[in-house]
């Protein structure tokens, strides 16, 4: 009774209450107001991100659908696996671009607009991605001219590499070393520099020069190699295999050993023909000459 005199006999007070009353209810009103403008716009643009995003999951599988039916109807006609491999990367690229223009158009974006913009910066867009556009040039020439296909193995000369080609894509190719390093070259680079495509044809020729001493037998020398050759079972016995005095050098005269072989058996061949030569001039008591430095003391 004391409280309520109290703000009775206090105008000041009473007029405060109200004013204080009157804010929380426009506040109140006002984040009404706000509850009821922008949360559907809210729920709606939520609902549709969600949508947005298991369509993209969706179409991300049909894409990888089609990816896989393409590759089958290609391997099919009997397609070089560069030309599917370059062709897969093409269509997943731009089956992505539809994939997500569409989903742009759904949540509002104006794909015209979009599209527009693109158009009018296409230079722009081109003179920064040149060195992609050339490297996509590079693919479609390779594919073209096939100098190499994938399972060649080539040595690209510029750069000092070389190895087995596993995949020819829209920008790069990929190439596995005999000692299993991978190396991704420019398509742009491939097609405008020389190399050397190993494995173009079913077999190889082996050349190994070693040489002898001059107090050696020759003729037992040529015969020893000529032996191996005909023991070696990866050696081709209806090509001209032959041994032959290439070289009379200052200490020793070179023996050049050429032999032919598959190309896949080239290396190990190689390396097995070397070991075997130096075991059976051993045994035939045949010197290779090495350098050797005389060291005279004087007093």
């Amino acid at each position: 009774m004391m409280c309520l005199a109290t703000v009775a006999d206090s105008p000041e007070l009473a007029a405060q209450i109200n004013e204080n009353i009157e804010n929380v209810t426009q506040q109140i009103s006002r984040t009404q107001e706000y509850i009821d403008k922008y949360l559907p716009v809210a729920i709606s643009f939520g609902l549709r991100l969600l949508l947005t995003i298991i369509l993209f999951i969706v179409g991300s599988r049909l894409i990888k659908v089609v990816r896989k039916i393409v590759r089958r109807s290609m391997e099919r006609t009997g397609a070089d696996m560069g030309v599917i491999q370059f062709m897969d990367s093409l269509i997943k690229l731009l089956l992505y671009f539809l994939l997500i223009m569409f989903l742009a158009d759904g949540i509002g974006v104006d794909t015209t607009s979009v599209m527009a913009l693109v158009g009018s910066a296409g230079l722009t867009i081109g003179l920064a991605f040149q060195g992609s556009l050339s490297n996509f040039a590079g693919g479609v020439l390779i594919l073209l001219i096939k100098p190499f296909k994938v399972g060649d193995y080539i040595i690209y000369t510029s750069g000092n590499l070389e190895g087995k080609v596993t995949k020819i894509e829209m920008f790069y190719t990929t190439l596995f070393t005999i000692d299993n390093k991978k190396v991704v070259i420019p398509n742009g680079t491939l097609s405008n520099s020389s190399l050397i495509n190993v494995t173009a044809e079913d077999k190889r020729r082996i050349d190994i020069t070693v040489g002898v001493s001059y107090t050696a037998n020759l003729k037992l020398a040529k015969e020893v190699c000529l032996n191996l050759l005909a023991a070696q079972p990866a050696v081709l016995q209806d090509q001209n295999n032959m041994v032959v005095v290439d070289d009379l050098a200052d200490s020793s005269v070179n023996l050049k050993i050429c032999c032919w072989v598959s190309a896949e058996d080239y290396w190990s061949t190689r390396w097995e023909l070397i070991e075997k030569i130096k075991l059976a001039f051993d045994e035939n008591g045949i010197e290779i000459p090495f350098n050797q430095l005389d060291v005279n003391l004087k007093q």
